[in-house]
C-alpha cells in the first residue's frame, strides 16, 4: 500500500498516474481528508512484481 500526501485531488492523482506506468496498481477513484490539516491523501496499492497492464 501507498499513501499519497498532496496538496490537491489533481497532484494526488497525478502521483498515482506516475505509479501506474511503473508497476501494476489497484488505483483509488477519491481522496481523503482530514478535518483541519491541509491537502488530501490517496491510498493505493501496488504490486511491485507485475508489470503494469499484466
Amino acid at each position: 500500500m501507498v499513501e499519497v500526501a498532496a496538496g490537491n485531488d489533481e497532484t494526488a492523482f497525478a502521483i498515482q498516474e506516475l505509479l501506474a506506468a511503473r508497476c501494476a496498481i489497484a488505483s483509488a477513484d477519491r481522496t481523503t481528508r482530514e478535518p483541519g490539516e491541509p491537502g488530501v491523501r490517496l491510498r493505493c496499492f501496488l504490486d511491485l512484481r507485475q508489470e503494469p497492464d499484466s
